[in-house]
């Protein structure tokens, strides 16, 4: 004879005696980290997702001191969008945007992945004072950053003209750095390299400490030096962090206003405006605030296309792991 089986209630807890849990339970285990996620994404959809969504509203309407002083909404279509883009003006800017990103990136990864090697190299004290130093540079404000830098090239009372004088190059004792392009736009690019070359000193440092020393060993039995080393050995390794790195690090400076626009506020002459300083100048400084928000969503869909680059490129790499 067949013995029945016979299924015990669950209990106060939601198990039942066989010690399977219940639909209940299970469904809270999947969703609880939705759960706990959901403040997070509310704030950032709150802050980010509203002047976000404020910005395209904006970036189609006749916004300027009349229609604000008198309250009036005034659509335009994209009018906006296709005077900046028939603009001469918007594209050189564009262009300049382009190159200064370019160098800036180029000059932080090559710092940055040297002062890592060099950390990995050092000894523990001489290790930990080059830590220190890198951690101050990396944590002071940025604002306070670009104060000191004004004053170390102020053209009367700046250290480096005074140094320059000292070492024999007597023209450069007044000389002014803010007054031309690509002076204006070396003391930019030397401010933004010295504040993010940690960043990427420390992560090349941290990803170092994860490739065994055999391969190291292997590749000296080999004959390699230390530019054959790194190009088989650490670069093969840490693609993924050159990778991930160098995506973050051309959005942080394309986006970049801060530098900009506290060292000279794109002067001269607006010859130093890069798409932010742009668009803030157009829409804050100009009162054409239809204009300006133009010009910003602009620049969010170039930085999201090169977002959807750089996931295509991930996603690839994914495939043939």
């Amino acid at each position: 004879m067949a013995a029945t089986e016979q299924i015990a209630p669950p209990t106060a807890g939601g198990t039942p005696t066989n010690g399977r849990p219940t639909a209940g339970p299970r469904l809270l285990t999947r969703i609880a980290p939705y759960l706990l996620l959901l403040p997070a994404v509310l704030a950032t959809l709150f802050l980010l997702g509203y002047p976000l969504l404020k910005t395209v509203l904006v970036s189609f309407q006749n916004l300027n001191s009349r229609q604000l002083v008198q309250h009036l909404t005034e659509w335009n279509g994209f009018e906006n969008y296709t005077d900046q883009l028939s603009n001469g003006e918007f594209w050189h800017t564009t262009g300049r945007s382009v190159a200064f990103t370019v160098v800036n990136v180029v000059l932080i990864m090559v710092g940055g992945t040297l002062v890592g090697l060099l950390l990995n190299r050092l000894g523990k004290w001489m290790r930990l004072f080059l830590s220190a130093s890198l951690i101050l540079a990396w944590a002071m404000p940025i604002v306070a950053s670009t104060t000191v830098y004004t004053w170390l090239f102020d053209q009367k009372y700046g250290v480096v003209n005074w140094l320059l004088d000292k070492l024999g190059f007597h023209g450069m004792l007044d000389y002014n750095w803010f007054s031309d392009q690509y002076s204006t736009f070396f003391v930019i690019i030397l401010l933004i390299v010295w504040g993010s070359i940690p960043f990427v000193a420390f992560n090349m440092y941290a990803g170092l400490t994860t490739i065994p020393t055999e391969l190291y060993e292997a590749a000296r039995m080999d004959g390699a030096g230390s530019l054959k080393i790194f190009s088989s050995v650490i670069f093969p390794s840490l693609k993924p962090f050159f990778l991930a790195t160098t995506f973050l690090e051309v959005i942080w400076v394309f986006k970049a206003f801060t530098q900009v626009f506290a060292m000279n506020m794109g002067g001269p002459q607006r010859l130093t405006e890069t798409l932010p300083v742009y668009a803030f100048i157009e829409g804050v400084s100009n009162n054409h605030y239809g204009t300006g928000s133009a010009i910003a969503v602009l620049t969010i869909l170039m930085l999201g296309a090169l977002m959807a680059y750089y996931f295509r490129i991930i996603l690839k790499q994914e495939d043939e792991l």
